[in-house]
């Protein structure tokens, strides 16, 4: 039997599990006394010039090269909502050409030697999750496939095979199971909810599951983190403010603000035709002053620290029915509550979409929500007290379990890939 690694290569985390010997081992990475099994999934090129190729980082050190270099940084993140757009042919780093793959590649080989292990690829199988359904515009499954394919070709793998991350997290779940069951599980991440309905049967002690039906949708908890920033953040921008144009008032775009928005875009809209004419519309601009702050947060590449300042507001509103959100480049007495029903009347259109995608899973497998023995919820965002309490409405709260919700997905692909079966697990790249 080869190595084992399972992969879940996450929107806004990685997390990878070794199973060699049968037992799921979460590969873990160490900075200073920190040692975490969760690795955020940006990834930072310093430029070291005379001609020398950039140096890439990952997590919590390209953070830091990021935030604390003198040098030239470009720093990149929610990688994963590229992987299915046709529209995103490559970039440009320091005068080198990065495709997806590329760009892929670099970060997982990267995270590999911050790990400290040392492993074959060409002696290890490795199982990667793929979401149901790619985040995105129009968002191309066989283009995606294509480029994970590729990225891992050029780490040396060869016995790759792919599974739906839904089913790797009933899998790490369903393996203890006593009786016969329907389960729902629910992947609740960064940048996609997908959902996948399947029936776990044991037939002379072998572990059997029958796919009914799968769906999904590009919303979790990245935009719920942009209904934060929309209300919160952008009026503070200059959103819904004027400029003069030709003896007329005219609205400021509003696609530069949700380019503003969607921090993992900054970096490309910071060398934009469009941030070069705000640049100019600023002396005709009726508000100078948030337009400036928007300028200089832009150009002070202050995405990631908005990011996680917003992030851990949301995480607080799942523990509190309110929390205080401030970011000091808004002004240094910047400060604004947010209420969780405030927050839950944000994303109740969100909320109803993933109920709607919900429904249409069920719907197409003729199964009602009575046949649902049991709900497993994953991914970050179903810490989310709405997110729960609409599941529970609809099931019953009796019904609901979860666990592991971080590294549930990695363990279940590990788990899956030390199996004699595996491939009758796997689906088609």
């Amino acid at each position: 039997m080869p190595g084992t690694l399972g992969l879940d290569f996450g929107t806004s985390n990685t997390v990878a599990v070794d199973a060699s010997d049968g037992q799921p081992r979460a590969i873990t990475f160490k900075d200073g006394a920190d040692v975490f099994a969760s690795l955020p999934t940006v990834l930072s090129f310093l430029d070291k010039g005379r001609s020398l190729p950039p140096h890439p980082e990952v997590g919590p050190w390209a953070i830091r090269q990021f935030l604390e270099s003198f040098g030239d940084v470009r720093f990149i993140q929610s990688l994963k909502t590229f992987a299915a757009s046709n529209a995103f042919k490559g970039t440009g780093i320091f005068g080198t050409r990065f495709n997806f793959e590329m760009l892929m590649a670099a970060f997982l080989k990267t995270a590999f030697s911050r790990s400290g292990g040392s492993f074959d690829p060409a002696g290890t199988r490795l199982v990667v999750g793929r979401p149901v359904e790619f985040a995105g515009y129009k968002p191309d499954e066989a283009l995606a496939m294509e480029r994970y394919r590729a990225a891992f070709s050029r780490l040396g793998f060869n016995d790759i095979l792919f599974v739906m991350e839904p089913v790797a997290a009933a899998f790490s779940f369903a393996r203890t199971l006593k009786s016969d069951l329907t389960i729902l599980v629910a992947d609740l991440g960064g940048g996609t909810t997908d959902y996948s309905l399947m029936r776990f049967e044991t037939e002379a002690g072998h572990l059997k599951a029958t796919p009914l039906g799968r769906g999904g949708l590009g919303v979790a908890g990245d935009t719920f983190d942009y209904r934060i920033i929309d209300q919160v953040v952008l009026p503070k921008l200059g959103k819904g403010t004027a400029y003069k144009s030709m003896g007329k008032t005219l609205e400021l775009p509003p696609n530069l603000f949700s380019n503003f928005a969607r921090w993992h875009t900054l970096s490309v809209f910071k060398t934009s035709d469009d941030f070069k004419e705000l640049k100019k519309l600023l002396r005709r601009c009726l508000d100078p002053d948030k337009i400036e702050t928007f300028i200089e947060l832009v150009e002070e590449d202050q995405g990631y620290p908005l990011y996680k300042a917003v992030s851990e507001t949301k995480a607080r509103l799942s523990l509190d029915d309110e929390a205080e959100f401030s970011f000091p480049p808004l002004g240094a007495d910047f400060r604004a509550t947010i209420k969780r029903a405030d927050f839950e009347t944000w994303i109740e259109g969100d909320l109803q979409r993933m109920d709607q995608a919900l429904d249409a899973t069920l719907n197409r497998t003729g199964l009602a929500c009575a046949d649902i023995d049991r709900v497993f919820l994953t991914g970050g965002t179903s810490f989310v007290p709405a997110v729960r309490a609409r599941f529970a409405e609809k099931f019953g709260a009796g019904k609901l379990s979860g666990g592991e919700e971080l590294t549930s997905v990695a363990n279940g692909l590990a788990l899956i890939g030390a199996r004699e079966d595996a491939v009758e697990w796997a689906v088609a790249p």
